[in-house]
């Protein structure tokens, strides 16, 4: 989008509160109005072919010009709201710009133009911000989808798309949202979160850190299994910082958010289809194509259709040490999916056949939940231990101890079983060893290694 039709069409935001602040505000905006006004008008005729860095550089000065010649009339304290108003405005994404520089807020939830909620710390919140109407906003969402290549209109209502910094969004506007456009941005960290992170989150115990890097560098297939907002996506960035630096990694997502630390990855992102109805690239299609790059390991952001045969196909030949994540609220519960995708692949394959290449295939399921204080954790480490008759086996090797804390609530801890896993003997055949302390629980945490730098 130009810059002259981005100043064009933008609209200044209001706050509320006391009557005192809302004339504050509404000078402010009136100011803002004026502003936007004159910076279009300084900078349209050489706004073309200028980067990000120049444009704002230029918009900085163009501001400070308008203000210091007298052209609009603020105070000193009105002065720098309004300048990174319009800063925000166009360069940004409006009033929802501190939220997005917040990293505290892990989600931002537009409802409407009026209407921002936020998760912070685990627990929503509404936020004091909102756009000016209904314009602005949609201005706002079809600004972020645009710059992935996406669009969001009448007849495509629903489009999931990503910021800059690999950051979800899901936007879905009328007539499927009846109340008006909804927008949804799921923040990931500015650095990738590493298994030090998620031990001091809570997440896991520093005893599982050595059993999930050795499970991985041993080719194992793992399965992230949970509800939304559990953290999966987020934990497969971390599963997927144990691979070794020297293997080739495919990545396949509906959009782009693993961020992966290794020098050999290459990243794919399905298509939808364009307005015409053509052109559309699926999951399930790059997994295909996937396997003729040459990959050492395949990595799908999340499995929730027929591309699960295909996953389930190259974990069986050859493509072992795959992961994935799918949606499910049990470890059982993510098999069982697993199987209800492969049949949705339109192939007419008896179930046996389908849990036997469920059993051959996925080696470990890590279960994730979110606490009722907001935490992700996770509450089963499972291994598929084979099939007998009609029935997948597994086994837990560690999993979820409630307990109930000082205060009343319930509260727990992810425990080793202290059962022996089948995969030691495969680990073993390739010369990884797992202490047999640390399943038993009885390794000193001082003594675990952690991925990341943490002892």
């Amino acid at each position: 989008m130009k810059l002259s039709e981005k100043l064009s069409s933008l609209e200044p935001v209001h706050a509320a509160g006391s009557p005192s602040k809302r004339r504050s505000s509404h000078r402010s905006d009136n100011a803002g109005q004026a502003v936007r006004a004159a910076v279009l008008a300084e900078l349209a005729p050489r706004a073309a072919g200028l980067d990000r860095a120049e444009l704002e550089r230029e918009v900085r000065s163009a501001i400070d010009k308008v203000i210091a010649r007298g052209d609009v009339h603020v105070t000193a304290a009105e002065r720098r709201r309004v300048a990174e108003q319009v800063l925000q405005d166009t360069l940004g994404y409006g009033p929802i710009d501190p939220l997005l520089a917040d990293p505290t807020v892990s989600e931002i939830m537009c409802n409407g133009f009026d209407e921002v909620w936020i998760e912070r710390e685990g627990r929503i919140e509404q936020a004091a911000v909102s756009f000016r109407d209904e314009a602005h906003y949609r201005s706002v969402i079809e600004r972020i989808v645009s710059a992935v290549g996406r669009r969001v209109d009448e007849s495509s209502p629903m489009v999931d798309a990503r910021l800059r910094d690999g950051s979800r969004v899901n936007a879905i506007i009328p007539p499927l949202a009846v109340r008006g456009a909804v927008l949804t941005i799921r923040k990931f960290a500015a650095d990738p979160y590493t298994a030090a992170d998620l031990v001091r989150f809570g997440t896991m115990p520093l005893s599982l850190v050595p059993v999930l890097e050795a499970c991985v560098r041993g080719r194992l297939n793992v399965l992230v299994s949970g509800g939304t907002g559990t953290g999966k996506t987020t934990f497969l960035n971390v599963l997927s910082s144990f691979i070794p630096v020297d293997e080739r990694i495919i990545t396949i997502e509906d959009a782009a958010e693993l961020r992966l630390q290794q020098p050999h990855v290459v990243t794919l992102e399905a298509r939808p289809a364009n307005a015409e109805g053509a052109g559309e690239v699926s999951i399930r299609d790059l997994v295909r194509n996937a396997l003729r790059m040459r990959p050492d390991r395949i990595v799908v952001g999340e499995s929730r259709g027929g591309e699960a045969f295909d996953m389930l196909q190259a974990m069986n030949t050859g493509h072992e040490g795959s992961l994935t994540t799918v949606h499910a609220n049990s470890p059982r519960d993510a098999l069982r999916r697993l199987e209800t995708m492969v049949l949705m692949a339109g192939f007419d394959l008896p179930v046996r056949a389908v849990r036997e290449q469920i059993a051959s295939a996925i080696d470990i399921v890590v279960q994730l939940e979110r606490q009722r204080d907001g935490r992700r954790t996770i509450v089963n480490v499972t291994e598929v231990q084979g099939l007998e008759g009609d029935t997948l086996l597994l086994q837990d090797v560690y999993a979820w101890r409630s307990a109930r804390g000082r205060d009343g609530e319930v509260d727990g801890e992810l425990v080793p079983t202290g059962l022996r896993p089948h995969f030691i003997d495969r680990l073993a055949d390739v010369g990884i060893d797992v202490p047999v302390e640390v399943l038993s629980g009885r390794t000193p945490t001082a003594r675990v290694r952690v991925a990341g730098g943490a002892r």
